[in-house]
């Protein structure tokens, strides 16, 4: 896709929420799962597997806006 010179600040503008909405987000999964788990008397260990999950998806995106701030 192209965009002109003065859309890109707004671009890497969203894209710095979308992520900080997104680890936000997983931090209250974490959370809720731990605290779930924990009540119940289950093991806690499955929390890494979503930590580590949630961990490739902000490195992918991560290195997305890393190309678009580049070409800044």
């Amino acid at each position: 896709m192209l965009f002109g010179a003065d859309k890109i600040p707004d671009i890497a503008k969203g894209l710095g929420k979308g992520m900080r909405m997104l680890r936000d987000a997983s931090n209250d999964i974490k959370t809720e799962i731990t605290k779930s788990a924990e009540k119940n008397g289950i093991d806690t260990s499955v929390t890494k597997d979503v930590q580590d999950e949630l961990n490739k998806v902000k490195d992918d995106l991560e290195d997305f806006t890393g190309s678009v701030r580049r070409k800044l």
